[in-house]
């Protein structure tokens, strides 16, 4: 569990990742060049978990230009779908033979573990951007949102919305069938946020299905896996509905589950009066906001992270100083915004004009 920051603190910290890109050098530290021939070039890879998501896009997309501006020989891989982690593994391996200087990877889960130990023991220099691998000390360093901070957020948002009236809750999460901390963290970021007591808080499901949130009473429904996917989130949503159709809060763990959860209630007659919220923050979820198909989203930055990460790795290569962690946290906190156009006292959000401005930047 990520060693956390509370209360004002936190948010000072939210608010400053969001507006300001923090000083990343503290330890000088001589690193490694690659690119295979024998020449200074700096060679880094980006691996992240699917192509088929644009939030990985964006960040692919953000590390072209960071190489550009900074001289280094990008490689781009992914894994076939979220998940995938054989495919992962293999571009690891690839960086390692090539002789690159660092990795930047979005881990599909623990299996890449290993290789991700061959490529430090080899000498390359490694960052995980969105998603911390478990142990978090499997990389070098991590840089991401704030994802316990992303659900609370949209937690807290759900719980002044509905104002006291019973939350009867669906809850569409990453995977079933493995263990990681983006997913446990938004998920249980959000019933923390709601004032729901959760059990562990590295465990999706695990606490009581019916009880007292900050505002009343709540039932949740249950947990279904998505994959991250529209798909996931329409046959998930599916699933919950026939359980208990009067299901009005739906948690997402993305954007594309959030429109697919939105397609089933809307196919069922019953997506009016329904609190859909998420994580995400990108053009396209912003735009949903902007609908009303979301009523509040936390915006994270992809792109940010992807060209942090790549500079990173290129000051790292010339002899430059190691990145550092957000201070009270044990990763760097490239920052999260609440996005919403019903904001809701006490709860700090940004509106969707703002957020289109800066959407995945």
């Amino acid at each position: 569990m990520l060693n956390r920051t509370t209360g004002t603190v936190r948010r000072m910290l939210v608010v400053g990742a969001v507006l300001a890109t923090a000083s990343l050098g503290l330890a000088g530290c001589s690193g490694t060049t690659g690119g295979g021939d024998g020449d200074d070039t700096v060679g880094v890879a980006l691996i992240v978990k699917t192509n088929s998501n644009p939030f990985f896009v964006a960040m692919q997309e953000g590390a072209k230009t960071a190489a550009e501006d900074s001289g280094v020989s990008l490689t781009l891989a992914a894994g076939k779908e979220d998940g995938d982690e054989d495919t992962q593994i293999k571009a690891i391996e690839d960086a390692i033979a090539r002789g690159d200087a660092g990795i930047l990877i979005t881990p599909n889960g623990p299996g890449v573990n290993d290789a991700l130990n061959k490529a430090r023991e080899a000498g390359l220099y490694v960052i995980a951007l969105d998603t911390p691998p478990d142990p978090a000390d499997t990389v070098d360093i991590t840089f991401a949102t704030d994802n316990f901070l992303a659900g609370e957020l949209i937690g807290e948002w759900t719980a002044a919305q509905l104002d006291g009236e019973k939350a009867t809750i669906a809850l569409l999460d990453l995977f079933d069938d493995k263990v990681v901390s983006v997913d446990y963290n938004r998920d249980q970021g959000f019933l923390t946020g709601l004032g729901v007591d959760v059990g562990d808080p590295a465990v999706n499901g695990d606490e009581d299905a019916t009880g007292s949130y900050s505002g009343g009473d709540y039932e949740i429904v249950g947990n279904e896996a998505t994959n991250g996917a529209e798909d996931g989130g329409l046959a998930a949503m599916e699933t919950l509905l026939s359980k208990n159709p009067d299901i009005n809060v739906v948690y997402t763990i993305n954007e594309p589950a959030a429109y697919g959860a939105y397609q089933a209630l809307q196919a069922a007659g019953k997506a009016d009066g329904v609190l859909i919220v998420s994580v995400d923050g990108g053009c396209a979820g912003v735009g949903q906001v902007k609908d009303g198909i979301i009523g509040a989203t936390s915006q994270q930055y992809p792109v940010k992270m992807a060209q942090l990460g790549v500079e990173a790795i290129a000051k790292l290569a010339k002899g430059g100083a190691k990145p550092s962690t957000t201070d009270g946290l044990d990763f760097f906190n490239t920052g999260v915004a609440l996005v919403t156009d019903t904001p809701a006292d006490g709860v700090e959000s940004i509106d969707t004009a703002a957020a289109s401005d800066i959407c995945w930047g």
